[in-house]
C-alpha cells in the first residue's frame, strides 16, 4: 500500500529555514519563519509564563484527561480577553470556547463544524492569505473561494473590490478574516471598513469565520479586536479561531481556541454539543499544560500585568522596527517607496519584490525571506537591519 506514494516537495518555509542553517555566512538574515524574535534572534520564554509554568507543575495533582472543551478556568479567560469583560455576547451568555491544540487546531475543528453545518459550504479567503489556510480548510471538505484583499503595487487594501466579490456571498456561506496583522501582508481592515464589512454580513446573512492570531501584536489588546467584538455585538453568528503561539509566546506548547457566538444561549450549549464531538472525533482531548499556564496568567492580576507589559515591549519593538526600516532603505537610496512599512501592522510585509530579485537577495547577500517577499519583521534587528537595507537597495539598483 505505502508504495503508492511518492516524497512530497518539501514545505516552502521549512526549507527556506534548513538553507539558512546551513548558510555559513556571519551575516545572514533569516526573515522567513514567522515565529516572534528578540534582538538576540532568540524566540524568549516571558517571565509571566515561566512563572505561571512552575506554578501550574506545583499546583498539578493529576494527568487525567480534560474534557474536550478544555478547561474552563482558561476557555473563560481566553473569552474575555477575546470579546472585553463587558461585552453584550457575554452578558447574554451567547458564546461558548474550547481549547485547541493551537491556532491550527481551531481553525481545522471550525471547519470540520461548517461542514457539519452545511455540507455544500463555500468559505472564501483573502488573496492573498496564511497558506496554511487552505489546507486545513479544504482538506476538511469545505469548497474555498478568494475574495480580492491586497494590491501589491499601491500596498494597500482593495477594500471596494472586496466588499464587490463578496456582495454576492449569500447565507450559507462563510467569510474567513484576519481579525489583526494580517498574515502575509500586513495590511488590516479599519474601524469603518469592519463596521461596513459587518453589515454587509447582517444584510447577505453569511457567516463570518475570524482568525485572530496575533491578538496584541498590532495596536493593543482591545484595539486588535475591535473587529471580532463589533461582529459579535451586531451579528447573530460568528466563529472566532484563536492563537496564543504569538502573544504568549507558547509555540511549541500549541494552545489556541475556537470560539462560537450563537443567536441566544440555548442555541450556543447545542452548538457546543457537536464542536466537542468534533474534537472527540479528531485528537480526542486537547493537550493541558499550555493551556493551564495561559489560564493561569489570565486569572492572576499581578501575572496578567506582567504579560501586558511584556507584550507591549514586543508589540512596539516591531513597530519601532518598521518605521526604522523604512528610514534605513530611504537613506540607502532605495529606489521604491516602502513607507507603507511603517503603516503596517504585526510580524508581517511583503516588500514588493520579484521572486529573481528575493533569489539575488538569498544567493549574493544571504538575506532568507519566502518567494512572494513576506518578511517576518520581528527577525530584523539592530545588529542586521543596516546590511538589510544596503542588500535590498543594491538589488533594486542592479
Amino acid at each position: 500500500m505505502f508504495s503508492t506514494l511518492n516524497a512530497l516537495a518539501p514545505d516552502p518555509i521549512l526549507g527556506l529555514i534548513a538553507l539558512a542553517n546551513k548558510d555559513p555566512n556571519p551575516n545572514k538574515v533569516d526573515l522567513g519563519v514567522g515565529v516572534y524574535k528578540d534582538e538576540s534572534g532568540l524566540t524568549p520564554i516571558m517571565s509571566a509564563v515561566k512563572t505561571a509554568e512552575l506554578s501550574c507543575i506545583e499546583k498539578e495533582i493529576s494527568k487525567a484527561y480534560i474534557g474536550p472543551a478544555g478547561p474552563e478556568e482558561f476557555n473563560s479567560g481566553i473569552r474575555e480577553l477575546i470579546f472585553g469583560g463587558q461585552h453584550s455576547a457575554l452578558e447574554s451568555d451567547r458564546v461558548r470556547t474550547v481549547l485547541t491544540p493551537g491556532g491550527c487546531g481551531a481553525l481545522r475543528v471550525g471547519a470540520e463544524f461548517l461542514k457539519r453545518c452545511a455540507g455544500d459550504a463555500t468559505i472564501w479567503v483573502s488573496d492573498p492569505t496564511w497558506a496554511n489556510h487552505l489546507p486545513l480548510l479544504g482538506n476538511a471538505g469545505l469548497k474555498l473561494a478568494e475574495y480580492p484583499y491586497y494590491e501589491a503595487g499601491s500596498a494597500d487594501i482593495k477594500f471596494d473590490e472586496m466588499m464587490s466579490a463578496l456582495a454576492d456571498v449569500g447565507r450559507g456561506d462563510i467569510v474567513l478574516l484576519h481579525g489583526c496583522c494580517h498574515n502575509p501582508c500586513g495590511a488590516d481592515l479599519s474601524e469603518t471598513q469592519w463596521r461596513e464589512l459587518t453589515s454587509l454580513a447582517a444584510k447577505n446573512g453569511f457567516l463570518p469565520f475570524i482568525d485572530l492570531a496575533y491578538q496584541g501584536f498590532g495596536r493593543g489588546l482591545d484595539e486588535d479586536a475591535y473587529g471580532v467584538r463589533y461582529m459579535a455585538e451586531h451579528l447573530p453568528e460568528l466563529l472566532v479561531a484563536s492563537s496564543c503561539s504569538k502573544n504568549f509566546g507558547l509555540y511549541r506548547e500549541r494552545v489556541g481556541s475556537l470560539s462560537v457566538v450563537g443567536e441566544k444561549a440555548a442555541q450556543s450549549d447545542a452548538l457546543l454539543t457537536h464542536i466537542n464531538n468534533v474534537v472527540r472525533g479528531n485528537y480526542s482531548m486537547p493537550p493541558s499544560h499550555g493551556g493551564a499556564i495561559v489560564g493561569e496568567i489570565l486569572a492572576d492580576q499581578a501575572l496578567r500585568q506582567s504579560w501586558e507589559t511584556e507584550l507591549a515591549a514586543m508589540r512596539d519593538r516591531i513597530n519601532r522596527l518598521r518605521v526604522l526600516l523604512v528610514d534605513k532603505l530611504t537613506a540607502q537610496g532605495a529606489t521604491r517607496d516602502f513607507s507603507f512599512i511603517a503603516q503596517q501592522r504585526g510580524m508581517f510585509s511583503f516588500l514588493g519584490l520579484s521572486v529573481e530579485q528575493v533569489e539575488q537577495l538569498r544567493e549574493q547577500f544571504s538575506i532568507y525571506m519566502v518567494g512572494s517577499s513576506r518578511i517576518n519583521i520581528a527577525g530584523i534587528s539592530q545588529a542586521n537591519i543596516d546590511y538589510l537595507a544596503h542588500s535590498v537597495a543594491a538589488v533594486l539598483a542592479s
